[in-house]
């Protein structure tokens, strides 16, 4: 590097090397300089590998790929994360394809894996290039890069709450079970899903914040809003043990991270009231030109973003929620139950006799007479009048997508004399039985019948 210059020195500058990356010679603080070696390798390492994450720029072209797009290079390098899992911390993981869970083992073995991986680098990196004054440029990059994808994930989850999905409305099965039976993250999703309204209002906050992410006049809004949303994610994952503890907590600190340039900006305007130069975004591009058509670019990055989550979302809700309602919809109590020719009597120790049987749009649930609700696989036959049970057993090896295939456990065929009365007759497990059922009204459930009221006299709390 060349010498300093008593001028420089005075100014507490250094004179420009002409291979510094740098777009100043303004000195970095040390600590601010280690800060940023570390930060650009860890995040830089999570946004590359984890699931998800540069899988929403495939925008609608991602259904067309292959199932296992999604889980990008975590799947890929899985054989490093289970090399650590053995050796590391003497237990055994895999990524379970069939899970859904953003918390599995071996997801918080990678991020021991790239934490160290950073810890060294930042080690090695501060001994080979002490002599650099700031990383101006290349900062430039890597916030231009962390505010991208934060602003794909804000708009991804944000969409899945906007086209009311992440949260369903509570299912009829939901309806027959006890509340102290619920786990605490289905507290949260029926809590949530009870109000759609609600749901798409927090989506629609998600959602902004991503939009304006994308743009770098309004970046700064759009991380301050991320950072608002994915706390209170963070602290509902953390609170109800909803498994995305890891991608939310990641997703606050990118948006901190985002924020850094801004600190002392937003600490003169909000807390020192002092007077404060413009919060501006840190620019890559040099010149006026280049600098409006990467604008222009962005903007049709997040419409591209938009359009492949907006096409996931009514995909998701065609399927569930927006999906029509099976033939026979709804909650029907057993009234009469006979196997073999012979009545059995409603008897909680019975264990064989049915309670009630659900027919919903994710699929079909009988309740044994002890409460038990066991979900099944109901095919229905509309025109020959005819009902196929068929019950799921097994699990999903590893490194399989598909499930085991339901096993037939009775086949009914069903009159519907009247709207609410339903009558079955057949086959279930070796015996011949005959049901006849009685439908319950669904406004019979507060949850549903309760609706919003400007004047209350008293709190509905039953």
């Amino acid at each position: 590097m060349s010498a300093v210059s008593t001028e420089s020195a005075d100014r507490g500058t250094v004179a420009k090397d002409p291979d510094d990356d740098g777009a100043s010679d303004t000195r970095w603080n040390p600590l601010t300089r280690i800060a940023f070696r570390f930060c650009f390798v860890y995040f830089g390492l999570f946004c590359l590998i984890f699931s998800q994450i540069l899988y929403v720029f495939t925008g609608p072209l991602g259904p067309k790929l292959p199932e296992r797009a999604i889980l990008g290079l975590l799947y890929t390098l899985s054989p490093i994360w289970e090399w650590v899992g053995r050796n590391v911390f003497d237990t055994e993981v895999q990524l379970h394809l069939d899970s859904g869970s953003g918390d599995q083992a071996i997801i918080w073995v990678f991020v021991f894996c790239i934490l160290v991986v950073a810890a060294f680098t930042t080690v090695l990196w501060s001994v080979l290039d002490r002599r650099r004054p700031n990383y101006d440029r290349l900062s430039t990059w890597f916030l231009l890069a962390m505010r991208l994808c934060l602003g794909g994930q804000m708009l991804f989850y944000g969409m899945a709450k906007m086209i009311p999905t992440q949260m369903p409305e509570p299912s009829l099965t939901t309806l027959l079970t006890q509340y102290g039976d619920l786990t605490p993250m289905s507290v949260l999703w029926t809590q949530v899903g009870t109000s759609p309204v609600y749901e798409m209002l927090l989506g629609s906050a998600e959602v902004l914040g991503g939009l304006l992410l994308f743009l770098p006049r309004t970046a700064t809004l759009g991380a301050m809003i991320s950072l608002v949303s994915m706390a209170q994610v963070f602290i509902l994952n953390m609170t109800f043990d909803v498994p995305v503890k890891i991608l939310a907590g990641h997703l606050m600190l990118l948006s901190l991270v985002v924020l850094a340039p801004q600190a002392r900006r937003l600490a003169n305007i909000l807390v020192l009231q002092r007077s404060s130069d413009p919060a501006t975004q840190p620019e890559p591009f040099r010149s006026r030109r280049v600098r409006l058509i990467a604008v222009g670019v962005q903007a049709v990055l997040a419409v591209w973003v938009l359009l492949g989550v907006v096409q996931d979302g009514m995909k998701f809700w065609k399927e569930s929620g927006g999906a029509p309602k099976p033939e026979l919809y709804g909650i029907w109590t057993v009234s009469e139950f006979s196997q073999d020719g012979q009545p059995l009597q409603p008897l909680l120790t019975d264990q064989n006799r049915w309670q009630r049987v659900v027919f919903d749009v994710g699929g079909m649930t009988y309740q044994k007479m002890d409460g038990t609700l066991v979900p099944v696989v109901g095919t229905v036959d509309a025109e020959a009048h005819t009902l196929t049970v068929s019950q799921v057993a097994g699990t999903v090896s590893p490194g399989q997508v598909a499930q085991p295939q339901p096993t037939q456990i009775a086949t009914f065929t069903f009159t519907r004399p009247v709207p609410d009365r339903l009558r079955l007759e057949g086959q279930l497990d070796g015996h011949q039985v005959t049901l006849s059922l009685e439908q319950m009204n669904l406004d019979s459930f507060p949850l549903r019948r309760t609706g919003f009221q400007w004047v209350q006299d008293y709190p509905h709390f039953s």
